[in-house]
């Protein structure tokens, strides 16, 4: 099957393709995107009658950018995305998008939203991209590379080593992270680190996979907003689970953490508060 290549490094023309063709997507949807950030074309719509769940003009235009070219260049393979639903793959491959991790960020003007991209066979993510346009931040996991390439020069992704659960730095979106449950699983955790911060959406996973913090917990999480960060993680050496240890790539309940002691010091605070 094409996508068992992938797993067992054959084929690294077909590699290479692949990685070339997610910098496409991810080149697209910026130029897509950019123009509305901060901008007067900035009209946010409600998803979420219940609640408050945005999309904008920059969302549907971003992924519809990335979909394009996908359709043009690898009609094959199988699209699920945030805006537009699902396509079923016949290759064995599947691309997962999300346009904009962060709207609510996005519409708030802070830069911590970000573009996903992730190449996934039936096993899970292969390759991840997380995309900031706005500060030209781009961190790349898969195939066994993990690099970063910004306004100030390139280098190799590497999560941090040798740190313990008191002196750890961990990142979230929401202070309730999702619900009842959820938030006392976060606070389990967050009340025997060093320090907490808030409010990052995407660019947590980023700054973990580059070094800068240990851990990243959230919850509520859809496919296509986890996918692209742990392919880009797992490829820096940090792991990310469910919160009993399990596969994550379905959303749910996640942990990134830098190494996988850290990781074996947080999952029995968090499973007493696992779904």
């Amino acid at each position: 099957m094409l996508s068992d290549l992938f797993r067992d490094n054959l084929d690294k023309t077909l590699q290479e393709e692949m990685l070339n063709l997610s910098h496409k997507l991810a080149d697209a949807a910026r130029g897509a995107i950019l123009p509305i950030f901060r901008s007067e074309r900035l009209l946010t719509q409600n998803k979420d009658a219940s609640g408050f769940d945005p999309v904008t003009e920059a969302d549907k235009a971003g992924e519809k950018a990335m979909r394009r070219i996908l359709q043009r260049l690898r009609p094959q393979d199988g699209i699920l995305g945030e805006e537009f639903g699902s396509l079923k793959s016949a290759s064995g491959l599947t691309w997962v998008l999300d346009p904009i991790d962060g709207t609510r960020g996005f519409i708030s003007g802070t830069p911590t939203w970000g573009v996903l991209i992730a190449l996934s066979d039936r096993n899970g993510p292969i390759l991840g991209i997380i995309d900031q346009p706005y500060i030209k931040e781009r961190f790349v996991g898969g195939f066994g590379t993990a690099y970063f390439n910004g306004p100030y020069g390139s280098k190799q992704l590497l999560t941090r080593s040798n740190v313990s659960l008191d002196d750890a730095t961990l990142l979230t979106t929401f202070p309730e992270v999702g619900d009842e449950k959820d938030f006392l699983g976060f606070r389990a955790v967050a009340d025997k680190v060093n320090l907490v911060r808030y409010g990052m959406d995407c660019y947590a996973y980023a700054l973990l996979a580059a070094g800068h913090v240990d851990l990243v917990i959230e919850a509520k999480l859809n496919a296509y907003d986890i996918q692209a960060p742990i392919a880009v993680i797992e490829a820096a050496g940090g792991c990310v689970t469910n919160w009993r240890g399990g596969n994550a790539h379905n959303g749910g309940q996640a942990v990134a953490a830098a190494t996988p002691e850290l990781l074996e010091q947080v999952l029995p605070l968090l499973n007493s508060y696992a779904d």
